[in-house]
């Protein structure tokens, strides 16, 4: 069984053709073959080759029986001595074979010579590993003083080089990765009715096929994507984190000019800071002290979250089980939810009909209307950039009180920027403002048409949302199956 890893597979220098030939020219050299490949790519040397995803489980026996292990360096079995010692001790008490290329022969452990020679060359692995470690450290300090990413830009960004491999002439925002979460943040800076949230939007990404940052991150970066779907977690990061304002962050902080204090700008932002906190609040739980508080639906089904049994008043869920497939029905009493102890019969009506009634409803009602959007208005700027000048005022009083600038020539220099802030404020407050905030938009298309052009019933159950549509649901034999109501408080019974 033969061994390879890279830390980045796209490392030239110890390319997997150039491991495939070392390994099978060192089995070739014990008179072996190899009948797989324990492939570790973007997995760091550091890595306890037992945890691996590609060595690991041939090490913990979950993949059958083999005679041995081949790799074509020590530094690729791992580059912490410990580890590479207790593999070799390992598979030494298996009484399987460790062969590396450049090694004469299998790796004996009986051999003091032998052992020793290991413990040497695992040992430089490790010494070469510490090492670039520290030029990493230290080359991401100098980055950051001068102004420069040393990470992985954050979504919406791209990096751009004059050469390939080179480095990073300038920092832009990525075409299609910023519409994304543009999108996103309108929808939910816009929505008034709590049925759009990061919980929604992530689940509607995935289903139309939008690459997750991670995987957008990997093709990029010239590898495939691995089909991650996107979380709410995920999404409410790019929206919030402040490297979405264009700054050069490090551990989640901007990183600021040593000469002026503020914030050092990479490129323009998704968005302007006052956008940004809006964004904050919008991300929060709606209850941080009621954890099983329902979310919005993020299933497909149009009626989920509208409907209301006729009998009860409980929320009427989705089933699939019976002979008519997927329904809408109540389950309070089945539930035994307070309340419902004496909803009978339960009401159920075939999921199909009942969509086909709503939607039916809904176009007759508002389909001729015209869509107006509303979208976000950063307004003149003047009051983004106050809203800006203030959070680096805050930032310095807070490292004052912190104890920085304690020092005569540091407390000079905060007394310099502090006035300077204090001035460009005075002087922003004075110019004309015009606030940001939501607008409204005419789109010039009719509630019929997007309804059309809506993907899936999700997104139609959003403009059900928007026009307040509900449904009350009655058992079987009631004079009124299904009484919908919308905006306006105007009602009609449908008879099914």
């Amino acid at each position: 069984m033969a061994v390879r890893r890279l830390s980045r597979k796209k490392d030239a220098t110890s390319s997997p053709e150039k491991q495939e030939a070392q390994d099978l020219k060192a089995a070739a050299s014990v008179g072996g073959h190899i009948i797989a490949w324990a492939d570790d790519w973007e997995v760091s040397g550091a890595t306890d080759p037992m945890t691996r995803p590609g060595l690991g489980p041939w090490l913990r026996g979950e993949m059958g029986q083999y005679s041995g292990i081949v790799g074509p360096s020590v530094d690729r079995i791992g580059r912490n001595q410990r580890c590479v010692l207790n593999t070799a001790h390992l598979i030494h008490r298996q009484k399987k074979l460790l062969v590396t290329d450049g090694h004469d022969g299998p790796w004996n452990l009986d051999d003091s010579a032998d052992e020793v020679r290991l413990s040497i060359d695992s040992l430089g692995a490790q010494m070469e590993h510490r090492a670039m470690q520290k030029r990493n450290r230290d080359g991401a300090v100098t980055a950051r003083s001068m102004g420069k990413p040393n990470n992985a830009p954050s979504y919406g960004f791209q990096y751009v080089r004059l050469v390939p491999m080179g480095r990073v002439d300038h920092v832009e925002l990525h075409e299609g990765a910023a519409e994304t979460a543009r999108d996103v943040a309108n929808r939910l800076l816009a929505d008034e009715t709590g049925k759009i949230t990061p919980y929604t939007e992530a689940a509607r990404l995935t289903r139309a096929g939008v690459l997750s940052p991670s995987d957008h991150m990997a093709v990029m970066y010239g590898r495939e994507p691995e089909g991650i779907p996107w979380s709410a977690k995920s999404l409410i990061y790019v929206l919030t984190n402040e490297a979405s304002l264009g700054y050069l962050t490090h551990q989640g902080r901007p990183v600021l000019d040593e000469r002026t204090g503020q914030p050092v700008r990479l490129c323009e932002g998704l968005w302007d800071r006052p956008t940004r906190d809006r964004l904050v609040e919008k991300c929060k739980p709606v209850n941080p002290q009621a954890p099983t508080e329902p979310r919005a639906p993020k299933g497909t089904r149009l009626g989920s979250k509208l409907g209301t049994c006729g009998n009860c008043g409980h929320g009427v869920t989705v089933g699939s089980r019976g002979k008519d497939g997927a329904s809408y029905r109540c389950t309070g009493r089945a539930k035994g939810v307070k309340g419902s102890e004496g909803c009978a019969p339960a009401p159920s009506i075939k999921l199909s009909m009942a969509d086909e009634l709503i939607t039916e409803w809904f176009l007759s009602q508002y389909g001729s209307g015209e869509i107006v959007e509303k979208v976000w208005d950063p307004g003149s700027g003047h009051g983004s950039r106050i809203a800006e000048l203030k959070a680096d005022r805050a930032r310095l009083r807070a490292d004052r009180m912190a104890g920085l600038y304690d020092d005569e020539d540091d407390a000079e220099w905060y007394q310099a920027q502090y006035t300077r802030i204090g001035k460009e404020l005075k002087d922003l407050r004075a110019l004309p403002d015009r606030p940001a905030g939501m607008r409204m938009v005419p789109t010039g298309k009719t509630v019929a048409q997007a309804w059309a052009e809506a993907p899936d019933d999700a997104a139609r159950r959003e403009l059900l949302a928007t026009y307040d549509v509900r449904f009350t649901l009655f058992p079987q034999g009631a004079k009124e199956r299904l009484t919908i109501t919308g905006m306006d408080m105007y009602a009609v019974a449908l008879a099914a």
